[in-house]
């Protein structure tokens, strides 16, 4: 379990770094229009993104990764 968590937060990491590493300006960009959204839509958001990574990674697990 600790592993799968690591090789998680390592992949995050990989992307959330790429992002920042190939196009930091578009990723202002982007944080300045997440900062125009209402509270609630960003925190709609959030839940969304948080459902679809439980769902991708009971996906991947049941296909046994």
């Amino acid at each position: 379990m600790i592993a799968t968590a690591a090789l998680a937060l390592g992949l995050v990491l990989i992307v959330e770094g790429l992002a920042y590493a190939l196009a930091p300006s578009l990723v202002e960009q982007l944080l300045e229009a997440l900062r125009a959204l209402p509270e609630t839509t960003r925190r709609n958001l959030g839940l969304l993104a948080l459902a679809l990574g439980v769902f991708l990674v009971w996906i991947a697990k049941s296909l046994g990764a």
